[in-house]
């Protein structure tokens, strides 16, 4: 007897956990820090209607509302998605929490291009001899907290294009046009990176250019490798895999004006966040894989410039984080 078709599953609940220990070695002092504490509910109600809604109990010691969107597809390789989201953009800011390789995000990922908004995107998926995967949407500018009375006639734009080539390559490019305030700011980003025999070996570049020369074009790189090494199938670790990462970014601004230290429309913008360079090496204790169960321990060291301001948490550290995904 044939099998049936496997049905699509209506409602699916996911969550990730991550819970760490920094000791920042030249001040001598240490703290333990819930990182996220994120619930997911998702689902497929038809062959062409699906949907996710997803909260951060504890992101940082705030509750955040995430994700929350309708995706549409109406024929093979072609999505429609309206709703709350994280933007086409980059490769390693739109990893989410169970899939970051090291406890803490590069540059790009926190600072420079980290962006979740609301607005519709359209995806297409096609296979030219490799597949490629197609994403760009319009959406508000207003961030994921000011909707209601938000209106604007300068629509934000992003767009990502992916291709995945033999040998286990992948090439990824995309930009992004947002206007936080009375600036608008064009980003443009390519990131490569190969995963093979363990390896997974990746480069990173973002260029971040302010209008009306309000602010120095910002330069952002991450650039990393990790090599999984496997355990005794009887073994409670199933993976170790040692890993490091370079990354940088230069003098960087939110794009928000200031005016003695707060946010102001008289004023104008300032440096957020100092350039520096970090380098980061560690290594990741998996209790299964991929991304389900895992024990990270890194180690930070930051540079920077002779008038750099480090902020409290952006100083040479050892980091333990328990990550769990279910």
């Amino acid at each position: 007897m044939a099998q049936e078709a496997e049905q699509p599953s209506p409602v699916n609940v996911h969550g990730t956990i991550r819970s760490k220990y920094e000791y920042q070695t030249e001040e001598g002092e240490g703290r333990f820090e819930v990182r996220n504490a994120r619930i997911s509910v998702d689902g497929q109600l038809s062959p062409i209607i699906l949907y996710k809604a997803e909260i951060d109990l504890c992101d940082e010691g705030k509750i955040k509302m995430l994700d929350a969107y309708t995706r549409l597809k109406p024929a093979k390789g072609l999505q429609f998605t309206i709703g709350q989201m994280r933007v086409p953009f980059t490769i390693d800011a739109h990893r989410s929490p169970h899939q970051q390789y090291f406890a803490n995000r590069s540059f790009i990922a926190k600072q420079v291009g980290n962006v979740r908004d609301v607005g519709a995107s359209l995806g297409y998926s096609m296979n030219v001899g490799f597949p490629i995967i197609l994403e760009a949407g319009l959406f508000n500018g207003s961030g994921l907290t000011n909707q209601k009375d938000y209106w604007t006639n300068s629509i934000n734009y992003s767009a990502k294009a992916q291709m995945f080539f033999p040998g286990g390559w992948n090439l990824t490019l995309s930009t992004q046009k947002i206007k936080p305030d009375n600036v608008t700011i064009n980003m443009y980003d390519a990131g490569i990176y190969w995963q093979s025999h363990g390896f997974h070996i990746e480069a990173e570049y973002l260029y971040k250019h302010y209008s009306d020369d309000a602010f120095k074009a910002v330069h952002a790189v991450d650039a990393f490798a990790s090599y999984d090494i496997p355990t005794s199938p009887k073994s409670v670790i199933r993976y170790v895999t040692p890993l490091i990462r370079y990354d940088y970014m230069s003098d960087h601004s939110d794009g928000m004006r200031y005016l003695d230290g707060k946010a102001n429309e008289a004023g104008k913008l300032i440096v957020n966040d100092y350039q520096r360079s970090r380098l980061t090496g560690g290594v990741t204790l998996s209790l299964k894989k991929p991304f389900v169960s895992d024990i990270r321990v890194n180690y930070e060291k930051y540079f920077y410039k002779n008038n750099g301001v480090p902020r409290p948490s952006e100083k040479d550290k050892i980091v333990v984080e328990f990550m769990t995904r279910f």
